[in-house]
């Protein structure tokens, strides 16, 4: 005999699958068709599947029309998050790097003591790109990444963690001018 749990949790499980077989292939098509892949649609899904489960959980909403629909719309906001966010960090990319002058070196080793706590790995991904100017092609065969799509998201990620540590040390953009 099940106990109460037990049937929760099947139904939880069978409800999550469910969303698989409906939802995941409207959000492969709804990614492809923008012209993103596979990974980002499991991750776009993922995160939206969360986010739904966690307010249930928490507030036991639930939405007046079809689940199914309320969660792709969950993804189409988290992929137009993702959109603005790199477009913001391709803006940045476009910037000509300003020579340093003398009296701005302790600046200088500030940064590099940022970008060397993300590890050697993506000192060497991000120096390729920023002052060697290789391009994705190039750091994928350098690097040996499968794809420029790999190269892409590894930098995307590297950039992110040395984000995350200057947020940390509550540091500002004014830290790093005189």
């Amino acid at each position: 005999m099940e106990t109460i749990e037990q049937t929760k949790t099947l139904s939880r499980e069978q409800q999550i699958t469910d969303w698989y077989k409906e939802v995941f292939p409207k959000v492969c098509g709804f990614v492809k068709k923008r012209g993103s892949d596979l990974e980002d649609a499991r991750e776009l899904f993922q995160e939206a599947l969360v986010l739904y489960y966690e307010k249930h959980v928490t507030t036991g909403f639930l939405p007046e029309k079809v689940e199914a629909a309320y969660i792709m719309g969950i993804v189409k906001k988290l992929w137009l998050r993702k959109c603005s966010s790199e477009n913001r960090m391709s803006s940045i990319e476009g910037i000509e790097l300003v020579t340093a002058e003398e009296n701005s070196v302790p600046l200088t080793q500030k940064l590099i003591k940022f970008l060397e706590r993300t590890g050697s790995k993506c000192m060497d991904l991000l120096q390729s790109f920023y002052y060697e100017g290789l391009s994705m092609k190039e750091m994928s065969v350098r690097f040996g990444y499968c794809s420029e799509r790999s190269v892409t998201v590894q930098k995307y990620k590297c950039l992110e963690k040395v984000r995350d540590e200057v947020k940390q040390r509550a540091l500002g953009y004014e830290d790093f001018i005189d």
